[in-house]
């Protein structure tokens, strides 16, 4: 993924800023700290980045949808339509909220589709966590329109997808309050971190107290500070911070280096028959950090990604079978698995994890074969890339060239 490949001077530079400090905590510490406030810069940078009003650095990606789905109000209790393909953080981050997930089905967008959130709707559900998959994004105008009929919360998990849009519209600022990721795997990385981000003042101040044991940050007395509501600690470190901020800058340049390397495998890709892609809602606005390839079906995709290792061609993900992305491999939510119990074990879980109705998330993720994308790949390492890809693709698919 782009963010690791450009670790350099700038990041060595604002890590030594916060060494020289010595003020690791992102709060107080005034007269030590020398003005060097690495994470609210790293806030302001993302801010700017995507036309936030508001943005909150904290611990991870998770902590990040954890607070956002805190700061919109939901919790205990509350059902919340996801998507059974995602991260399992997206899930984990409901379960911990108190909250109860209901699986709904998705489209060619790889996203949550308006038609499977419609179906999933019951007189319970207060809201929804979508997740913009694999540096895309859903089909809003659509989503949107269910949100408002039915006066829905959305919260959106862009972990995969900062930097993409929809219409002029960055992912993360469509609903009540958003997420983005900045582990190691982004397109942009603080090593660790997230960042939750809002128009909406209330759900801001929510999320700032939320993440630090309910301070309000207001005073330079940490002790004497009063604390609205009650929170954990979920803050990120200034050193994490530092290099978010300098990763955050090079997103505009990454996505641009992504952009046309993708539509370069795409212009070869198109030509094999029996290769499609994902569809992007709007390819404007595409992050571009995966090359979302669909195969004829399950058992096809199956011989590929078989002809792809036999070729030693690497640095993609067959979903279907990963056991962190699919709905398919979680065991441990289907039974239940916690090391205490959950607040799903007592309200009881809304669905029977076991048996869903999702036929196009099973039949869209059997044929999904996605390949991350370098930033800083040459064209001539394109070139091959897509060569090798259509090989395997020709042989799984039983054309010859």
């Amino acid at each position: 993924m782009p963010g690791m490949e450009f670790f350099g001077a700038a990041e060595r530079k604002e890590i030594n800023d916060v060494l020289e400090t010595g003020i690791l905590f992102r709060y107080n510490h005034e007269a030590q700290r020398n003005n060097i406030y690495k994470a609210r810069e790293f806030e302001a940078e993302v801010a700017k980045l995507v036309g936030a009003q508001y943005a909150h650095a904290v611990s991870s990606g998770s902590t990040a949808v954890l607070c956002a789905l805190a700061a919109a109000g939901i919790g205990a209790g509350d059902e919340v339509i996801v998507p059974p393909f995602t991260y399992i953080a997206t899930v984990e981050a409901v379960l911990m909220a108190g909250a109860l997930p209901v699986f709904a089905d998705i489209d060619d967008t790889i996203c949550l589709s308006a038609d499977g959130i419609r179906k999933a709707i019951t007189p319970k559900t207060k809201a929804v966590c979508l997740v913009h998959m694999c540096g895309q994004m859903a089909d809003m105008d659509a989503i949107m329109a269910v949100i408002n009929e039915h006066n829905l919360v959305l919260v959106e998990d862009a972990g995969q997808a900062m930097g993409a849009s929809y219409k002029g519209v960055y992912t993360g600022l469509w609903g009540k309050t958003g997420a983005y990721s900045f582990d190691f795997f982004k397109i942009a990385t603080a090593g660790e971190g997230g960042i939750m981000v809002t128009n909406d003042e209330t759900a801001y101040k929510h999320a700032d107290s939320y993440s630090d044991h309910g301070h309000d940050h207001i005073g330079s007395n940490r002790g004497m500070e009063q604390h609205p509501v009650m929170g954990f600690n979920y803050r990120i470190s200034e050193l994490h911070a530092a290099v978010g901020l300098v990763q955050t800058r090079r997103v505009p340049e990454i996505i641009q280096n992504n952009n046309r390397h993708k539509k370069q495998l795409m212009s070869t890709l198109g030509q094999v028959p029996g290769v499609s892609f994902a569809r992007i809602p709007d390819a404007n606005g595409d992050s571009a950090t995966f090359l979302n390839l669909l195969l004829p079906d399950t058992e096809t995709a199956g011989r590929f990604v078989a002809e792809l290792n036999a070729a030693g061609v690497g640095g993609f993900n067959y979903w279907f079978t990963n056991m962190y992305h699919f709905i398919n491999q979680w065991n441990h939510l289907k039974d239940m698995k916690t090391a205490a119990a959950l607040p799903i074990e007592k309200f009881g879980a809304p669905q029977d994890y076991h048996n869903l109705d999702i036929p196009n998330a099973q039949a869209v993720v059997g044929r999904l074969v996605s390949f991350g994308i370098r930033a800083t790949w040459t064209s001539e390492e394109v070139a091959a890339l897509a060569k090798n890809i259509e090989a395997a693709a020709r042989k799984a698919t039983l054309v010859e060239a």
